[in-house]
């Protein structure tokens, strides 16, 4: 690729990128997601009774319309979306209503001790077998050279 075809591609993405930059009004985009779309987000999320908060199926639809606030908000400003201001904003909705829900929206827990036993004892109950018939075999001399 000739230098003069690289320079019109770097002018043609320029162009095309710079002025969404430029023209992303920042403090107007932060201001409406905290306000608007995050107060319309903790009214649902307090019309749903807290233990609920954990559950996708409860929360999925609330979950959705502040993506889409926060995407519709990025398309009136002129911003990127997503961006660091839209991270920051969902890693503090997260810290505030998630915290406590585990990755598939249960709080993990050991299994009952009735799954458990078998799955500690069976192992060590071989492991000793093992030790005693390699000991025991040792032992014996009938028939080693």
């Amino acid at each position: 690729m000739s230098l003069l075809l690289k320079a019109g591609l770097v002018v043609l993405i320029a162009v095309q990128v710079l002025p969404s930059v430029f023209a992303c009004k920042r403090g107007f985009y932060e201001k409406v997601i905290n306000g608007f779309c995050l107060e319309n987000f903790r009214l649902d999320m307090d019309g749903l009774d807290q233990s609920l908060w954990c559950s996708w199926l409860d929360t999925i639809g609330i979950y959705e319309e502040v993506t889409n606030c926060t995407f519709q908000v990025a398309l009136l400003s002129d911003c990127f979306w997503p961006n660091e201001i839209v991270d920051r904003f969902f890693v503090h909705i997260h810290k505030t209503y998630f915290h406590n829900c585990a990755l598939t929206g249960r709080l993990l827990q050991d299994p009952p001790l009735s799954i458990l036993t078998p799955f500690i004892g069976i192992p060590v109950l071989i492991t000793l077998l093992m030790t005693a018939l390699v000991v025991w075999r040792s032992k014996r001399t009938e028939g080693v050279l």
